[in-house]
């Protein structure tokens, strides 16, 4: 079986995160989907390209999910995170990714 790629599970956690929590009504439950991607993502992450870089790709996923809120007040909500999840996804794909 094929591994999902990083970039993929870190985009997926914030826009499944943010769908969860929306589609439920229940914040904790977009934060359990949230978190549990962001997690699998750092795990690769680490596996892939070191600690350091883990580190970093993790503060990136945390400060997409918190720059996504004042944003979607300017974009729109899905717009805001989609974009996050983007760049998110682009850099887990420069750093991590496409060494594999």
């Amino acid at each position: 079986m094929a591994k999902v790629p990083s970039s993929v599970v870190a985009a997926g956690g914030l826009v499944g995160g943010y769908g969860v929590a929306r589609w439920t009504r229940k914040r904790q439950l977009g934060g359990v989907v949230l978190a549990a991607a962001g997690v699998a993502a750092a795990q690769q992450w680490r596996a892939r390209a070191g600690g350091t870089a883990a580190g970093v790709l993790s503060a990136a996923y945390v400060a997409a999910f918190a720059g996504s809120h004042p944003l979607a007040k300017k974009v729109g909500a899905w717009p805001a995170v989609f974009s996050v999840a983007g760049a998110v996804a682009l850099a887990s794909w420069a750093v991590a990714d496409r060494r594999g």
